[in-house]
């Protein structure tokens, strides 16, 4: 399948035209159809699920999902959401679309499609991204071309994946947005990154409003004991929110030094780009 394909998402893979084409749509026996192993997506609505259960119920399944061969039985490439709702309106069978398509072709059509439905969350979008890098070998900028996407938002999302599970799981659950999991990334300490995650959560603060609070929160200065002075970490934060990354600035009687922290080799080209304005 061609990448141009993939890029189209859902409709690359079923030709316009008459869905009641015999050979285009099958039924295919609900039980006989497993989940994406590579699925991004991990949570779904229960309310929601038996809405779309009940729609179908009056008036079936409108789009075919997509599935591939698994021996005897197929695999979901896309609609998993339907197939579930199939299950619940008590459906036998349900329209799908039989394609053969890789492990890596099912993964990224997978994720494209969620992203596109914008049914993912920030972590799942992320843990979409790393499977693509782990699993199949793909630099930051081949999943960014594969998704339509800047490099620079795949890093950014997989930033996501390096704060604490409680954290990611205030994320996933849509109680903390994308904007506050990047405030906390710039916090050093985990337990006080908890603390606020917490606090933003219990109080419905607004990003700009967690950002102020992190800001007031001074924080120890690399390499000795002590705060950092409120310039010096005026400075530093501004620097964090700019490059995207964790900075460390050391700063006395007007010599230092700045560390800047990246996690691969696109990150630092991310970077040095940044610099070069």
């Amino acid at each position: 399948m061609s990448r141009q394909a993939l890029g189209k998402g859902l409709r690359s893979l079923i030709p316009q035209g008459d869905l009641s084409s015999r050979n285009l749509v099958s039924q295919i026996e609900v039980d006989k159809i497993t989940i994406n192993p590579f699925q991004p997506r991990k949570h779904f609505d229960q309310e929601k699920l038996e809405q779309l259960a009940e729609s179908i119920k009056n008036h079936g399944v409108l789009e075919p999902i997509i599935v591939r061969r698994a021996g005897e039985d197929y695999q979901i490439v896309v609609g998993e959401r339907r197939w579930r709702a199939s299950q619940l309106a008590g459906l036998k069978t349900i329209p799908a679309v039989v394609k053969e398509l890789s492990d890596r072709e099912m993964t990224e059509l997978a994720l494209i499609e969620n992203l596109q439905r914008e049914d993912l969350n920030a972590i799942e979008e992320a843990e979409g991204y790393k499977i693509l890098i782990e699993e199949f070998d793909m630099t930051q900028e081949e999943v960014a071309q594969s998704v339509g996407k800047k490099r620079s938002s795949i890093t950014n999302a997989l930033r996501l994946l390096t704060l604490e599970p409680p954290i990611k799981e205030m994320v996933a659950e849509g109680r903390l947005s994308r904007g506050h999991a990047k405030v906390l990334l710039g916090v050093d300490s985990v337990k006080l990154r908890y603390a606020l995650a917490q606090k933003a959560v219990k109080e419905e603060l607004s990003v700009r409003q967690l950002e102020r609070l992190v800001q007031q929160n001074p924080k120890p200065a690399a390499g000795r004991k002590g705060t950092l002075d409120p310039q010096v970490q005026m400075v530093r934060d501004e620097l964090q929110r700019v490059l995207g990354t964790k900075v460390r600035l050391i700063y006395k009687r007007g010599r230092g030094k700045i560390e800047i922290e990246y996690y691969s080799d696109e990150e630092l080209e991310r970077i040095i780009e940044l610099m070069r304005g």
